[in-house]
């Protein structure tokens, strides 16, 4: 009997534990994916939601002023989540508004396309065509991470291009109970369906997967491991008190029955 209680020890202690191997990111050789680089090397394209900052640069000073409260010469109004108030929101019908051209579509369009648009557009307007610059920029990675994780909720990035390993540690990281092995993505596309992807974050490969680089409005959704849900401890030392707790109660109440 002593036997078989000891064993019951060691083999509820060892499937209660989370292995270290399911805690380590990226592990293994990597391989390369040249067909996925690819694909993650696409420039984005714009949709319903996003907002993008337009800055013109010339010498007609009443010109850029209008061009000015989108903009930021130091970047400060888009790191403070300004640009929301400030910069060009695409509404539900794929447009933005600016001043001299009006409503212009950019749905589905990169940020370098718009660029061209907004040139071609305010050179009909403009006199002096000399010393004319204009630069548009999304205003950073937006997403958000659900289920086992540190600081789950919306979040942004103020880069061009964020893979989902930075955008987890920026959000706290996956927590000791967080399914690695099997993180969701969820994707919207241009045309407003969602696509639905599965990526292990603890082999090496996942860096030639189409969604190791997140794009804007991604929801990541980090499940729990089955040993939350059996609640008996993350840890070695976690997992044997809750055992022999157990295994006091059920002791203590055999004994007290006998005694009745």
């Amino acid at each position: 009997m002593r036997k078989i209680i000891f064993s019951f020890f060691i083999v509820s202690v060892l499937a209660s534990c989370v292995p270290n191997k399911d805690l380590i990111y990226l592990q293994g050789k990597p391989l390369a994916n040249k067909d996925i680089r690819k694909i993650n090397d696409e420039p984005y394209k714009l949709q319903v939601g996003d907002v993008i900052t337009i800055d013109v640069r010339h010498t007609d000073e009443n010109l850029v002023k209008l061009f000015k409260s989108n903009a930021s010469d130091n970047g400060s109004t888009s790191q403070s989540g300004g640009a929301y108030f400030t910069g060009n929101s695409v509404d539900r019908h794929g447009s933005i508004r600016l001043p001299y051209i009006g409503e212009i579509n950019v749905l589905g369009y990169t940020t370098r396309e718009v660029r061209s648009k907004v040139e071609e557009k305010l050179l009909t307007f403009l006199t002096n065509k000399d010393d004319f610059f204009v630069t548009v920029k999304l205003d950073g990675i937006r997403y958000t991470v659900m289920g086992e994780i540190g600081s789950p909720g919306p979040n942004v990035i103020y880069q061009n291009q964020v893979n989902i390993i930075d955008a987890i540690t920026n959000s706290g990281d996956i927590t000791i109970t967080g399914n690695r092995k099997n993180v969701e993505v969820f994707r919207f596309t241009p045309s407003g369906e969602i696509q639905k992807f599965e990526i292990d974050l603890t082999d090496i490969s996942a860096v030639n997967s189409e969604v190791f680089y997140i794009k804007p409005k991604d929801f990541i959704n980090v499940k729990p491991l089955k040993q939350k849900s059996w609640g008996t401890g993350t840890t070695g030392i976690q997992s044997l008190t809750t055992i022999v707790s157990l295994f006091t109660l059920v002791t203590s109440t055999i004994l007290i029955v006998r005694g009745l």
